[in-house]
């Protein structure tokens, strides 16, 4: 077995190892005991979310850096990525039809998740070495928690430092950009595949650096303009999709369900494995629980925490139950999926959209990838370098930007399998420090959203 080979297999046993059931019932019972908890109160103010979305509750001399809508956007983008694309392909290829639904649960769940986890950034918002005021669960831990939970703070740090590394995301770019552009026969030279990569990475490299440079304010300016922009192409799309095969989409839903308690489509039948696969995606997809987005509401210009939570509970419904469901109706509705043979990411995505828009499909993907790819990489730049700060001092961050930027490039050149199995490991790595706070924190975000909504009803 060769270095590459043994490392592929030692990062997905990781990968599997993490999300294991102790995982998963920290995320979904963990969220189901907070919707109890909160009696679905947020649910109730979705309107509300809105509102303050369309900056109606916007106050330029608020503490943090950015608006409520580019906080969302920065978030949304870096959950709007390849992982509705690729990851929902991966989903299907790996844990059959059924996993879509173990996904949609995962979704509804998140959205009492989000609106703890982006309270309780504002709330237990703290500085960093050069006295800039950070949010995020390592912030969380360390002001709502005390420093005798601060191993637990390092820890995020540590894994939102590996988890949002940028090689997945430029991995599946440039797969995709090859599928589309270079003809089967030269793609299958080894040789041309390196070149082609690595010129295209260093591409990606440039454009992501000159972006970076400006720093959150920035990100956040690019990511409002682009984000509603690829959910509205995207749904236009599928809705022209779903209008040309209307008779067969009752069907696919009820594929979707039947299988999600059959397991029927995944080799062996094991259902255990399909709910895996569905929930697993479904953090990887709306990172619900896991602590990224908290970074990028964290740094919502408000004095309000609970505003900031309402803002982010809309994420998972666009995320997963929108986007998401994009996609797996675009690769159900072709069949695509019957013939995939291994772990199919973006490639899978691609042969459906060939399917549905001969002539144009490929470019349309290619458009919608290039958009996600370049958001979340900007996106993760700037989670990585807020954990780089809180570890190693906010004056260090100038020395993760190359390291970033020269990661892109790598990306193109490594394994998928390799790739995959390293970030959805730290995920869930992720995922531990930031649920038992929000847990433990949990009663503080109750007491707030009281006198928060009681002072609404007084203004209506």
């Amino acid at each position: 077995m060769t270095i590459a080979a043994e490392l592929e297999t030692l990062a997905n046993q990781f990968a599997d190892f993490m999300w294991s059931t102790p995982t998963v019932i920290l995320l979904v019972g963990g969220g189901l005991f907070l919707s109890i908890y909160s009696r679905l109160q947020c649910f109730r103010y979705f309107t509300h979310a809105v509102a303050i979305l369309r900056g109606k509750f916007d106050n330029k001399n608020d503490p943090g850096q950015i608006s409520h809508a580019q906080a969302l956007s920065t978030a949304l983008s870096g959950t709007l990525g390849l992982g509705n694309i690729a990851g929902v392909a991966i989903a299907i290829s790996t844990g059959g039809p059924g996993a879509v639904f173990w996904m949609w649960a995962t979704a509804l769940i998140g959205v009492t998740t989000k609106f703890y986890t982006a309270s309780l950034a504002v709330m237990y918002r703290g500085h960093d070495s050069e006295g800039v005021l950070q949010g995020g669960p390592m912030y969380v831990v360390r002001e709502g928690l005390g420093k005798h939970w601060y191993p637990l703070a390092v820890l995020f740090a540590v894994a939102g430092m590996l988890g949002t590394l940028p090689v997945f995301q430029a991995n599946q770019f440039l797969e995709l950009l090859r599928h589309s552009f270079v003809s089967p026969e030269i793609g299958s030279d080894s040789n041309t595949v390196f070149y082609f990569n690595l010129v295209g990475s260093l591409v990606l490299a440039t454009l992501v650096a000159l972006v970076v440079a400006g720093k959150i304010q920035r990100i956040g300016k690019l990511t409002v303009r682009l984000v509603p922009a690829m959910v509205l192409l995207y749904l236009a799309v599928t809705a022209v999709a779903i209008f040309e095969n209307l008779d067969a989409v009752p069907g696919v839903f009820a594929l979707i369900i039947s299988d999600a308690f059959s397991g029927q489509a995944v080799a062996g039948g094991l259902i255990g494995s399909m709910i895996m696969v569905g929930v697993r995606r479904g953090a990887f997809s709306n990172e619900a629980g896991i602590g990224t987005e908290s970074m990028a509401h964290g740094a919502a210009k408000t004095d309000q925490p609970i505003r900031e939570g309402l803002v982010a509970m809309t994420g998972p419904v666009i995320d997963t139950l929108i986007v998401c469901t994009c996609t797996a109706l675009i690769i159900l509705l072709t069949g695509v999926w019957q013939d995939a043979e291994g772990i199919a990411g973006v490639s899978l995505t691609a042969d459906a959209f060939g399917l549905l828009f001969p002539s144009i499909g490929s470019n349309i993907l290619l458009l919608m990838v290039a958009l996600l790819s370049f958001s979340t990489i900007v996106s993760f730049w700037f989670y990585g370098a807020k954990c780089a700060g809180f570890l190693f001092g906010a004056h260090n961050q100038k020395y993760y930007t190359p390291l970033y930027i020269s990661l892109i490039v790598i990306g193109g050149l490594v394994s998928l399998n390799l790739v995959n199995g390293l970030i959805i490991g730290m995920y869930a790595v992720m995922a531990l420090p930031t649920m038992m706070s929000t847990l433990l924190l949990a009663p503080k975000v109750n007491q707030a959203s009281k006198a928060y909504f009681r002072q609404l009803k007084q203004q209506l």
